[in-house]
């Protein structure tokens, strides 16, 4: 499968995305959309881009690096130990430290009880949209849902109904099917 980049060469954002490319000895096809016609602002380009992940306006956007920051610095530590000792170390043969799963599990509690009020309030963790923010929390999520941490989740039905949600997303689901292939 080919890396396709649609775009401009004149475009400071494609001359981003065609210098990583050439950075990293990529081969790719250039697909050229005319700027000047307005081609990249109609379909079929605009369809390319499919779920946006971002926010256009700037107090949407403060919201979602609120949720960003909030993943990385208070649920991304506890999941990810939690996805550590409870999937990763047992496919690996490994024994589970059951002292640092009761620690993490409580801490993951304290978490996903703000979680529980924001998504009380909202359909997803920075708004009524998918963005960054949700698709961040996908490995983790996926993990701790096929270990006993899923009751620290389902115990908040807002939470439960998110995870659910973001973790049934065609695209995560594609990441998913290349791990069985």
């Amino acid at each position: 499968m080919a890396i396709k980049v649609h775009g401009s060469f004149f475009s400071p954002a494609t001359m981003r995305v065609l210098a990583c490319l050439h950075e990293k000895g990529l081969d790719y096809e250039f697909v050229p959309i005319n700027m000047g016609t307005g081609e990249h602002k109609k379909e079929p380009f605009i369809l390319l881009n499919g779920t946006p992940l971002v926010y256009h306006d700037p107090k949407e956007m403060a919201v979602l690096f609120v949720g960003m920051q909030v993943e990385s610095q208070h649920y991304d530590p506890p999941a990810g130990k939690l996805a550590w000792e409870l999937a990763i170390k047992p496919f690996l043969g490994m024994p589970t430290d059951e002292a640092v799963v009761e620690e993490q599990e409580v801490q993951l509690a304290k978490v996903l009880d703000v979680y529980e009020y924001r998504l009380a309030q909202s359909k997803y963790v920075s708004g009524d949209s998918f963005t960054l923010a949700d698709l961040h929390h996908l490995p983790t999520l996926h993990y701790l849902m096929g270990t006993r941490a899923k009751a620290v989740i389902d115990a908040r039905p807002h939470v439960s109904a998110w995870c659910a949600d973001i973790l049934a997303r065609p695209a995560w689901q594609k990441v998913i099917a290349m791990q069985h292939s």
